[in-house]
């Protein structure tokens, strides 16, 4: 019997074409800085959400790549809520909106120069969606109402103030005991509606909070009531302590105490230095330039068997670079590479400062292109290295190309700090091109939720007058008129 021909076969449905990739955060953060509007209305995040929806190939946007996204944009706060209530417009198929996305927005919108508004309408959104109030929540609204304004009270009202129902399937849930305890560090003393006596965590954290404001002596009088109450410190405490009296400048205390951890370690298993110990010390003693000290720390660490992390290679770097020895600090780096350790973001820039300080910026713009290509994507405090330096050494060209990467989403967002730098290295020639630049730098760190600093803003407003350029002048005089806390204080 003949075989069927070709032709006489059967038809064969045609291949589904494939899916294309999602869409990396990348890529969606670069989308959100090129929309035409950063204004924070229903019509801008209308226009965003219908270009999510006709760029985005797969929907929804997973929760991961969302806060991903908002942390890509961190530094341009308007663009990140932008794209935060845009995600909110999108159908609900097409969306996940977890409490660490909404944490994200209240930590954005709190940032911005009219927070009580913003973070009350964000803070709604748990009880709309049925959300839970996670561990980050308060500590969030504690940190930027209370730490930022010197108002602890008002954090602990608000917190007080938040729903309390019962867990149900669409209940609040209220804040963790964790959160209340931070609440605590703000008044000295746990809040009495905190269930339960405080255990080991509390007391840590009580006394951490006393160190972060560098009052040692009370942070010592929490570890007093501690054993008074019959409960162990662990060498989490005892850490605590340390690095709070060389936070405090209390160098010789710092020493005292370490000493007494050795001592009494000897016989405590909980009092014997740890890596974090050794690392605290190298630390602060590098930091108050006591170098050689810091340098026989380290190897007294490896002969006590205490195997350093990579957070001691970064802290000993530090040190060798301060002692003005890169090369020496290059060889660490080496060393530990070869050890088997990974380099994380501090380590590099740590080696770049170093490089960059010893004048060798073309050597750290190559440590830069080996950090990339290592997967360690550089950080803010990195690039603004690179910035500060490269302006040092006259490379204004070459700064401002790296700012302009930055101000594209082409490296992370430049932050407060970047335009600082940038503004006052426009003031080294004083030519009318560059005030042009220090108010344009000052224009966009407004329109990104930042206030310069009032003596930032009438230098920068000075110069033009004094160079002539009246219009951008008059741009500046609209902008500190709109916002009443950029106050004129004009000299000519």
């Amino acid at each position: 019997m003949p075989s069927p021909s070709p032709t006489s076969a059967a038809p064969t449905s045609p291949a589904s074409p494939s899916k294309p990739p999602p869409l990396c955060p990348r890529q969606i953060a670069v989308l959100v800085l090129n929309h035409p509007s950063s204004t924070l209305n229903a019509a801008s995040a209308r226009s965003l959400s219908a270009s999510l929806l006709a760029t985005a190939p797969v929907l929804p946007i997973p929760n991961p790549v969302a806060n991903a996204v908002l942390k890509l944009l961190w530094h341009h706060a308007p663009r990140a809520l932008l794209f935060f209530h845009a995600l909110l417009r999108l159908p609900p198929q097409s969306r996940e909106l977890s409490p660490s996305t909404v944490d994200l927005a209240l930590d954005l919108a709190a940032r911005l120069r009219y927070p009580r508004q913003l973070t009350a309408s964000v803070l709604a959104l748990f009880s709309r969606h049925g959300l839970a109030f996670t561990p980050r929540t308060f500590p969030i609204l504690f940190e930027r109402f209370a730490v930022s304004h010197r108002r602890p009270d008002l954090a602990v009202q608000l917190f007080l103030s938040l729903p309390r129902r019962r867990a149900g399937p669409h209940a609040v849930q209220l804040p963790s005991r964790r959160s209340r305890e931070v609440a605590a560090r703000g008044q000295g003393r746990l809040p009495r509606p905190c269930p339960g006596a405080p255990d080991v965590v509390t007391y840590n954290i009580l006394a951490d909070g006393w160190c972060r404001v560098k009052d040692t002596s009370r942070a010592l009088d929490i570890l007093r009531q501690m054993v008074e109450s019959g409960i162990a410190p662990t060498k989490a405490t005892y850490n605590i302590i340390l690095k709070g009296f060389f936070r405090s400048g209390q160098l010789q205390h710092a020493w005292d105490f370490f000493l007494q951890m050795k001592k009494r370690g000897i016989n405590d298993e909980s009092c014997k230095p740890d890596v974090v110990s050794y690392t605290t010390g190298l630390h602060g003693l590098g930091v108050a330039r006591q170098l050689d000290k810091a340098r026989k720390l380290f190897d007294e660490m490896s002969k006590q068997g205490c195997v350093p992390s990579t957070a001691t290679y970064n802290a000993l770097i530090q040190v060798i670079c301060k002692k003005g020895n890169v090369e020496d600090a290059v060889a660490v780096f080496d060393y530990m590479v070869g050890k088997g350790y990974v380099p994380n973001v501090v380590t590099y820039t740590v080696l770049i400062r170093g490089l960059c300080h010893a004048k060798k910026i073309d050597r750290a713009m190559k440590l830069l292109q080996r950090m990339k290509s290592e997967g360690c994507e550089p950080d803010v405090q990195t690039l603004n290295v690179l910035l500060r330096y490269s302006f040092e050494e006259g490379e204004i060209e070459k700064a401002l190309d790296l700012f302009e990467r930055m101000n594209k989403g082409m490296e992370c967002l430049p932050n407060q700090d970047t335009y600082n730098i940038i503004i006052s290295a426009m003031f080294v020639r004083k030519r009318a091109e560059d005030m042009a630049v220090a108010a344009r730098m000052v224009m966009d760190m407004v329109d990104r939720g930042y206030l310069p600093r009032r003596f930032m803003f009438n230098r920068v407003l000075n110069g033009l007058m004094l160079t002539g350029n009246q219009e951008l002048s008059r741009e500046l005089l609209r902008m500190q008129e709109k916002y009443a806390r950029l106050r004129r204080e004009i000299r000519l």
